[in-house]
């Protein structure tokens, strides 16, 4: 039987009688890439410190590999390695001085790999961290967290301040690591870039984990975006079961469909349809299915606690 790479139970956090994560059941198979969303306050990022012990639960408990992520921290660590949205670096020391010691304090690092990490992310690692920019900044824990192959990844806002450029060379490095076997938890506000990059996605709102699954299984959550183009006039759908958020505009109507679309298909077929588009919802508009307006949450998806 093989050992989850990060499984909680009941994990749960309070300050005070604020419960920021509440009940936290959640599993991550060796091998899979989790993506983890939620808007500001969701509780992403105290879920990741719980993960790694840097705060204890209220009740619950997380693991890493089988090891209580509180009670035995130093071993868990040992497989894994964390990688923050904000980089608080030594700021005298070049970037090459600042990967070696981050090395050394991991134990193990692919040499050859790190040096092709510092081309490919364009690095120029003779500069002192003071003088790098935000996104150079990042690239360095990046390469840190990267350059040590480690059996788990966990990433939090991790392209924050790279281009687009580097955001693709990120995407690169977690497609290879998947194909070595490593897990991934990448926390992200960037639905491209997890819908990119993810065998499943979590969504946190207020402390819960609402849904999880893959894109196929959460598509269900929103309705299929169809577009019709006539002939002659617009037919009247808004009577039609399933069929809602209509929009004319001229001889184009837009609208969704939930659930069976065979009836919208029939009304369709005897109005001289000229051209008929549908799609799947794309991940943001998944999201927003949970954090639309009325949701009591922020509709942005730029966490951090």
């Amino acid at each position: 039987m093989t050992t989850a790479a990060i499984r909680t139970s009941g994990l749960t956090k309070r300050y005070g009688h604020v419960e920021v994560l509440k009940d936290l059941d959640l599993e991550v198979t060796e091998g899979e890439v989790l993506g983890y969303l939620g808007p500001n306050g969701a509780g992403k990022t105290t879920t990741i410190r719980l993960m790694l012990g840097l705060i204890g639960p209220t009740r619950g408990r997380a693991e890493i590999f089988g090891l209580d992520s509180h009670r035995q921290t130093v071993d868990a660590h040992r497989r894994l390695t964390y990688v923050p949205g904000e980089a608080s670096l030594w700021p005298s020391l070049t970037g090459f001085e600042t990967l070696h010691l981050l090395g050394r304090v991991r134990g193990e690092v692919d040499l050859p790999y790190r040096d092709e990490l510092i081309g490919r992310f364009d690095l120029d690692p003779s500069k002192k961290v003071r003088a790098y920019s935000k996104g150079n900044r990042q690239k360095v824990v990046l390469i840190a967290g990267l350059m040590a192959r480690p059996d788990l990844l966990i990433l939090d806002e991790p392209t924050s301040g790279l281009d687009p450029l580097m955001e693709q060379a990120f995407r690169h490095c977690i497609h290879e690591a998947k194909e070595r076997g490593q897990t991934v938890f990448l926390s992200s506000h960037i639905l491209s870039e997890v819908e990119a990059l993810c065998d499943r996605v979590g969504i946190l709102r207020a402390g819960e984990l609402v849904d999880i699954g893959t894109l196929a299984d959460l598509r269900h959550l929103s309705a299929l975006t169809v577009e019709a183009t006539f002939d002659g006039s617009v037919p009247d759908l808004t009577r039609i079961p399933g069929v809602s958020a209509v929009e004319v505009e001229g001889r184009v109507v837009r609208c969704q469909v939930a659930g069976d679309v065979e009836p919208l298909l029939k009304v369709l077929a005897f109005s001289g349809v000229h051209e008929l588009l549908s799609r799947e919802p794309s991940l943001e508009e998944l999201f927003l299915s949970h954090y639309g307006a009325g949701s009591g949450d922020e509709g942005v998806p730029s966490d951090a606690h």
